[in-house]
Parts: structure tokens; C-alpha cells; sequence
């Protein structure tokens, strides 16, 4: 699933589902097949309040929207991300060196990506920036600007929390090698909500890691980000103002962060009038304009990558939690941000463990950074595309190691038999 994101996504699509996520349902059902032939143990009570609360929200918003089609598409959407792919992968995971494959296999597309997305810039091959064919999107094209941004990221952090883990020093120096080239496509995907989630679950990971080794690092990242930018050259200008950009969103923002702020005030509008259950799954578009101003402009214009010229609706608020709170209500966004709360708090508790025990703690920082990359990009982008399939996958991990890898244990494994006592085994 996670091989067939290299794969080039068809530019004169609809954005519909892609074979990463046909590969995600066949996940799915040979988990369920596989549980019940063993007849394993399901899930633990924890882990299924944790995965099954968005469901609540889900089910009241599926049936106020407002077309059976868009309840059920919109409902199946979320289900496959935040319940069913992760509840695969959690079950599917048998220890620690499995997580390891996984996260290594976010090292590797995040390294293919990006180097498909470095070769765009330095061809003028990629989507169009700034009137220019420069930024790069890797094989996602300008439809998912996002998606090589997305995946970057999460290769960055997976390859950061191997490099300060316990492991051989070839495998640390592999990691890191690794974390330090992923910063050239990073910086050139011009994402800078991707930028900010990645500074700052790096950052905690580093200070989770213990305090003197982030400040060695962080020397090292900054020499590395010195002479990458400066080795770029006529991009370091480029980079330079997107960066600046970052502290002009309120005295003097560019076309995008008005149409976000403004897609933000609307969907705010929206919850208002429908506070506790929401508008209905998909029907975010249908009351936009009735709460936009006319800041907003008619879509967003994509060009490059292979791709002709096309404008875009802009469908969504662009921010995860203002989507379920306009969707779904008060309801919607306390199950699911009460869930991903609940991870966060089990995560942070299973890195503490893996401290005093003095294993696992690679898991623990990957599964720690993954989720806190993604609750903070969530405040600048929600699911969509071809790469939300990899978003599952990362809640599976989140998940397992918040619910299982801490304590050793796996889920849906058989329940134990518990051994007589000697006295009792002598009786019988």
C-alpha cells in the first residue's frame, strides 16, 4: 500500500479513490478474515473506544447530509482513514521490528519523492510558483500540491526518531544521513504548513530524545540548512520570501492566506447556525458562499508537473478541525479530537516507559512526532488525495504504539492461558 503512493497519479482525474486506496481495502478485509479464521482476540476495550468514538460523530452527520450519495461517500472517506486502516495496521503489527519496516518504508518514498521533486525544481518541471515551473510535487502533481510535502514529512520524522534511538551506529548514521537529505525537497515544496509541523515535531522529538543530544543536533541541522539553502542559489531568494511570508500573513498576505482566512471565517459561520450536529458529511460547499465574503476568490489556479492549466474550487475550509466542526458539529470534532487526544496521552505516557526501560524508544519518538506532526498540520490542511492514504497508515502506528508497542503487547493477539500453580499441577 504504502509502495503504490510511487506511483503517478493521472493528472485528468476527479481525485477519486487510486490504488493505494484499493490496496487499503483489500488491507482492511484480509485483517477482518485473517481475525476471524484465528479467532483472535479483537481489539482491547481501550483501543476500541479510542478508534470507534469518531464513529459517533460520523453517524449523525451521515445522516443530515444533505444526499444519501455524499453521507455514505463522506462517511466511508472517514472510516477508511481514522478507523479502519488504523485498526488494520494496529492489529497487523506484531512487534517492534515491524514498526521499523513500516517506518522505514516512509524513509524510503519520502526519499523517492523527494528526489523526484528536487529533479522538478532544478528542470523547471514542477507546478507552477510564482509564474514559474519550480516547486515541486513530486509524482502527486499540482492537483495534490500537498502531497509530496505530506510524505516528506513524515519520512523526515520517522528518520529522525531511528537516528536517535537504540540501534547500531551504521543504522543511526543511515537515519540520519537520511533526515538531513529530506530537507531539500521539504524546503523546495514551498509548504509552509508543512515547514511549521516539521520544525516543531522535530524540535519536541529532540527534547523528548534528552536535551543535551537536541542541542548537538540542532547545530547540525542548522550548519546542514545553511548549505543546502545556500547551494541552491537562485532558489535561497525564492525560499527566503516564502519564509517571510510566514510573518505576513496578517499585514500583508498573499491571495492564499485570504482565501484561508476567509474559507476559515465561513466555516466558523456555518457551525454556528448547526453548533451541534453539523451541516452533514460534504455539504461544506453547498453553504460556503452563503457565509463568505467577497474576499474569497472563484478557486485556485494549478499549472506544470505534466498537467495543463486548471482551476480549482476550493471545496473545504482547509483546516481539519474547522471541517468536522462545520460538518459534523460539536459532536463530530469532540469524538475525533477526543480520540487523537487520547493517543497523544497514551503515546506520551509509552515514551516515558520506553526512557526508563531503555528500549523501544525510536518507536516511541516516531510514533510521538507522527501524531504531533499531524494534529498541528491539521490546523492548516485536511484530508484529500492521493497521499491521505499514508495519514491512515500513520494513525496505525500512532495507534499501535499509543495502545500495544508500549506495553510490549500485541493486539488481537490470543488471550493467554493462565499456567496452573506447582501445588495445583501436583493435585491434578
Amino acid at each position: 500500500m504504502v509502495a503504490l503512493l510511487t506511483l503517478p497519479v493521472a493528472q485528468d482525474g476527479d481525485g477519486g479513490a487510486g490504488p493505494a486506496d484499493a490496496a487499503s481495502a483489500l488491507l482492511v478485509l484480509y485483517c477482518a478474515i485473517r481475525q476471524l479464521r484465528e479467532r483472535r482476540r479483537p481489539l482491547t476495550p481501550t483501543a476500541a473506544v479510542v478508534l470507534g468514538l469518531p464513529v459517533v460523530g460520523l453517524a449523525v452527520a451521515a445522516v443530515g447530509a444533505s444526499s444519501a450519495s455524499a453521507g455514505i461517500g463522506g462517511m466511508g472517506r472517514y472510516l477508511q482513514i481514522f478507523v479502519l486502516v488504523p485498526a488494520a495496521v494496529l492489529l497487523l503489527v506484531r512487534d517492534r521490528a515491524d514498526f521499523r519496516v513500516l517506518a522505514w518504508s516512509f524513509v524510503a518514498l519520502a526519499g523517492w519523492q523527494g528526489a523526484v521533486g528536487v529533479h522538478q525544481y532544478l528542470t523547471a518541471t514542477g507546478a507552477s510558483y510564482q509564474g514559474e515551473e519550480i516547486r515541486a510535487v513530486g509524482t502527486f502533481g499540482p492537483q495534490d500540491v500537498m502531497g509530496m510535502a505530506t510524505v516528506v514529512s513524515f519520512g523526515l520524522v520517522c528518520a529522525l526518531g531511528l537516528a536517535l534511538g537504540p540501534g547500531t551506529a551504521r543504522r543511526r548514521a543511515l537515519a540520519a544521513g537520511c533526515a538531513l537529505a529530506l530537507l531539500a525537497p521539504l524546503a523546495l515544496s514551498f509548504s509552509r504548513g508543512a515547514w511549521i509541523a516539521t520544525a516543531v515535531a522535530c524540535a519536541l522529538q529532540l527534547a523528548l530524545a534528552g536535551v543535551r543530544r537536541a542541542l548537538r543536533i540542532g547545530a547540525a541541522v542548522a550548519a546542514a540548512g545553511v548549505v543546502l539553502i545556500g547551494g541552491l542559489g537562485v532558489g535561497s531568494t525564492v525560499l527566503q520570501d516564502r519564509i517571510d511570508s510566514i510573518t505576513q500573513v496578517t499585514d500583508a498576505p498573499d491571495q492564499s492566506v485570504v482565501d484561508r482566512y476567509t474559507l476559515w471565517a465561513a466555516a466558523v459561520g456555518i457551525w454556528r447556525e448547526h453548533p451541534l450536529t453539523g451541516v452533514g458529511l460534504k455539504d461544506f460547499p453547498e453553504y460556503r458562499d452563503g457565509h463568505a465574503s467577497l474576499a474569497l476568490s472563484a478557486g485556485s489556479d494549478t499549472d506544470g508537473a505534466g498537467a495543463g492549466f486548471r482551476r480549482q474550487a476550493l471545496l473545504s475550509p482547509h483546516n481539519m478541525y474547522l471541517l468536522v466542526l462545520a460538518e459534523q458539529g460539536l459532536i463530530g470534532l469532540v469524538a475525533l479530537a477526543g480520540g487523537w487526544l487520547a493517543l497523544l496521552v497514551c503515546a506520551l505516557r509509552g515514551l516515558g516507559r520506553a526512557h526508563r526501560s531503555g528500549t523501544g524508544l525510536d518507536c516511541a519518538l516516531i510514533g510521538c512526532g507522527l501524531l504531533i506532526w499531524q494534529l498541528i498540520d491539521f490546523g492548516y490542511a485536511d484530508i484529500g488525495g492521493p497521499s491521505t492514504v499514508l495519514t491512515a497508515v500513520c494513525f496505525g502506528l500512532v495507534a499501535w504504539w499509543a495502545l500495544a508497542g508500549a506495553d510490549g503487547t500485541r493486539a488481537g493477539a490470543p488471550a493467554p492461558v493462565p499456567r496452573p500453580l506447582p501445588e495445583q499441577a501436583a493435585t491434578r
